[in-house]
């Protein structure tokens, strides 16, 4: 039965912790928490002139590296920075505010919700469009931190769900995936022709991310320009590295809480759904790839490996022609930093890439100043947003016509 050793052997997160970090200094040495010296903790990396209508924007971005990551003290190890990091309490002011509810037809069978933020005169304003990781929901943390700053800022904040998820399991018969992107191409296109959105930057974490930055690789040169920027946090852009990394002892508490939730919400479409998924596909799982293997034909795959080579987002980084935004950290405990020195992300002069040594997966959670708060990644993605307004603005007769 799935996860029976683990419930029985289970112990408190504390103590799995250390055991976890006693793994991690054993396999890269006994300093390999410790901080290290910050000035030049940010690597910030740019290929080359940026392409035309736009060869300024390399300079225009310089004042990203103005605010380098400085974890909070105690937080330098990445998996402390993941697990405490991200579960911190916060307050968000958009939680008391009212939300459009709003429903998306994005093919014949399946809907997809989102939660829209609007401001009185929207159609003059920007958009954020952001997208939460695997199985999460538009009420994530992360979510509400970047949608409050974001509204702040004078944009328009849609915090969307992805298929199945945030109660929406019934409006659709199939399951997703870390490379779904249909149900964003016809998102985007509506926003476009039916709201006339002037400007919209979609913001995606982790699997939000490898998904943002997907659709805009297969967007390419027809990117409409309206879509203005593109920001991914923690992205996995190498699935088949992730599942590897994840799959290592020190990391299973975050595998075993990913195929606990996964396992759940295969077991209750089989229920609204009955005969569509097998639940007896769930017995031997243990790692993500196991669930890939079993699971990801529903979405057309073969198997694992061929869902890791289709839906990861680094073969389509090279088509990204619209500026993009990657932020992530050299220690996080499941996305090996190798996979970003691949030189289809680094030969392409649209990508910016902040790097810092320590933030963790998505937690960034920092020391804070006068000026901002902890959420040093959030921080970062509204100023890219805003650095990227002051270069040019789409004049409503140069509007890509969406036809949906």
């Amino acid at each position: 039965m799935l996860f029976r050793r683990t419930k029985r052997h289970y112990v408190d997160e504390e103590i799995l912790f250390k055991r976890s970090l006693l793994h991690h200094r054993a396999a890269h040495g006994k300093n390999a928490s410790r901080l290290t010296d910050y000035p030049g903790n940010i690597c910030m990396s740019f290929s080359g002139p940026f392409t035309d209508p736009q060869p300024l924007l390399k300079q225009r971005l310089q004042p990203l590296l103005t605010n380098p990551f400085v974890p909070a003290r105690g937080l330098q190890n990445g998996h402390w920075m993941t697990i405490i990091g991200t579960k911190r309490p916060r307050q968000f002011s958009l939680r008391a505010a009212a939300a459009e509810r709003r429903e998306f037809q994005t093919e014949a069978d399946t809907r997809v919700v989102a939660y829209c933020h609007w401001q009185p005169d929207r159609q003059n304003r920007p958009t954020a469009f952001v997208i939460h990781g695997l199985e999460g929901n538009a009420d994530a943390a992360y979510v509400m931190g970047t949608a409050d700053k974001a509204f702040a800022a004078g944009f328009n904040v849609i915090r969307y769900n992805v298929r199945n998820c945030g109660d929406t399991l019934h409006l659709s018969p199939k399951l997703y995936h870390s490379g779904l992107t249909v149900d964003l191409h016809h998102v985007l296109q509506e926003l476009i022709a039916h709201d006339g959105l002037p400007e919209l930057y979609f913001i995606g974490f982790s699997m939000g991310g490898n998904q943002a930055l997907k659709l805009v690789g297969e967007l390419g040169a027809q990117a409409p320009p309206q879509l203005r920027g593109v920001c991914a946090v923690s992205p996995p852009i190498d699935l088949a590295a992730c599942a590897t990394s994840i799959a290592q002892r020190e990391n299973w508490l975050y595998e075993i809480r990913f195929l606990r939730s996964l396992a759940k919400t295969v077991r209750r479409k089989a229920e609204l759904f009955p005969g569509r998924f097998d639940v007896n596909r769930l017995r031997g799982i243990k790692h993500l790839r196991d669930w890939d293997d079993a699971f990801q034909p529903y979405n057309g795959f073969r198997d694992a490996a061929e869902y890791y080579a289709h839906a990861s987002s680094l073969p389509y980084l090279p088509q990204i022609r619209i500026p993009a935004l990657i932020i992530t950290a050299e220690d996080d405990p499941f996305i090996p930093i190798q996979s970003f020195y691949d030189k289809r992300l680094t030969e392409n002069p649209s990508i910016c890439l902040l790097a810092p040594r320590h933030g963790g997966h998505v937690a960034f959670c920092g020391r804070g100043s006068d000026a901002e708060d902890r959420a040093w990644a959030e921080n970062r993605i509204l100023q890219f947003c805003q650095l990227l307004m002051q270069i040019e603005t789409p004049t409503p007769q140069h509007l890509y016509a969406a036809r949906i």
